[in-house]
């Protein structure tokens, strides 16, 4: 399959593609079918969870059901909606700088039509979702052909795919990251540079898909490297050069938004550090403060237990990169392993096991090894797959989740 090959696919001429990014196939609709399926089942959990786990072992009614998704950070996604960054009439709880604007100003936007603030956030995570669910399949099946449908469903029955219904950042970020990835595979890189700009406005992670984008360009097969390979000429891909800025710009433009309201360059740095301890730190600290957090009883139970699975999801970072870096795929080996040495040089792991969930190699690889191992998929489905119900009713009870 291509991808355990130490040579990429991408030897056709990519215009052969280009309609591809139009018309919706059959494989295409099974994503979104597996997509639509496994909403209804995240939905229905978490109508469950208002009448099981109501918090009042008394309580005639359920609590509201909207107000089961508005968890966490959708607090501070919302409050950045409604009033802004710096409105002192609302002062946020946290620093919300913290926050890339993108997921914030679209909710804004959706909410002009539909007038609830939740649902408004669910919205743009579904269709998002969607989008992203196409892409990957379609990028899954250009690395290893057949692999495209496993892959979607391995990804939302990951045990933190409820992030990806929720109206969190996740799933819009993948609906901007896969398809830049897809056409940088397929040589538009005005296109992923584009869309690799969006995604920076919705996560920082959209840093990191810049630097993978760059490495892509100069050593994947639809790069230069890979165009001298195959004896053509680099002089057109050097003129799409260019469009590797624009993730770096959206970055940039964030930090220079902030920079005028509040002097501070790295004011989105400080308000990581201010409101979730995300300073640096060496990876030996970082997994020592981890490592206490969950075994020497420090916290209660939830949050000691969710500590044990950033670090095991801290260790599928490491072992994944390392196996991409064996299979010289040096771009999606940049793009995970520059998230697993950020989560890992902050003061602890966390939210590793959400970020996961944007590691579509992960998804891609598992899905090419589980076809070539009879039984790898069930194994997976009846072990990992009841993790994703418990972590959803985790999130829709207040829990921390990942």
């Amino acid at each position: 399959m291509a991808l355990l090959d130490q040579d990429p696919v991408v030897r056709a001429d990519p215009k052969e593609n280009r309609g591809r990014f139009r018309v919706l196939s059959g494989g295409d609709l099974a994503a979104l079918r597996l997509w639509l399926l496994t909403r209804v089942s995240v939905f229905l959990l978490v109508g469950a969870s208002a009448w099981i786990f109501s918090g009042d072992a008394n309580a005639k009614r359920p609590v509201p059901y909207l107000q089961r998704w508005a968890q966490w950070d959708w607090e501070h996604y919302q409050h950045i909606a409604q009033y802004g960054y710096f409105n002192p009439d609302h002062p946020g709880r946290v620093p919300l700088e913290a926050f890339f604007p993108g997921f914030p100003l679209l909710v804004r936007a959706v909410h002009v039509v539909v007038p609830d603030w939740v649902l408004a956030g669910l919205l743009v995570s579904f269709v998002a979702g969607a989008v992203a669910m196409v892409a990957l399949r379609r990028l899954a099946d250009l690395e290893a052909p057949g692999t495209g449908e496993r892959a979607v469903l391995l990804l939302l029955l990951a045990p933190t795919a409820v992030f990806l219904a929720a109206g969190y950042t996740e799933a819009l970020f993948l609906a901007f990251a896969i398809p830049a990835w897809l056409a940088a595979r397929r040589g538009r890189w005005w296109l992923a540079g584009l869309l690799a700009g969006c995604s920076a406005v919705v996560r920082v992670s959209g840093l990191f898909l810049g630097c993978a984008l760059v490495v892509e360009f100069l050593l994947g097969a639809s790069g230069l490297l890979g165009r001298v390979r195959a004896g053509e000429r680099v002089g057109r891909v050097l003129l799409q050069a260019p469009a590797l800025a624009f993730p770096f710009l959206s970055t940039f433009a964030y930090a220079a938004y902030l920079h005028a309201k509040t002097g501070d360059w790295l004011a989105w740095q400080h308000a990581q550090e201010k409101g979730w301890y995300r300073r640096f730190m060496s990876p030996v600290d970082t997994f020592l403060n981890t490592w206490h957090a969950a075994v020497d009883g420090l916290y209660p139970t939830q949050f000691a237990w969710m500590f044990r699975i950033e670090i095991l999801t801290v260790a599928v970072g490491v072992a994944l990169t390392g196996w991409l870096l064996a299979r010289r795929r040096w771009g999606e080996a940049t793009w995970v392993g520059l998230q697993v040495v950020a989560l890992g040089t902050s003061f602890w792991y966390f939210s590793v096991p959400r970020a996961a969930l944007l590691w579509w190699p992960l998804w891609i690889g598992l899905a090419a090894w589980s076809r070539r191992r009879p039984g790898a998929l069930t194994a997976y489905l009846v072990t990992v797959a009841p993790f994703m119900v418990v972590f959803t009713l985790a999130f829709s009870t207040g829990r921390w989740a990942g």
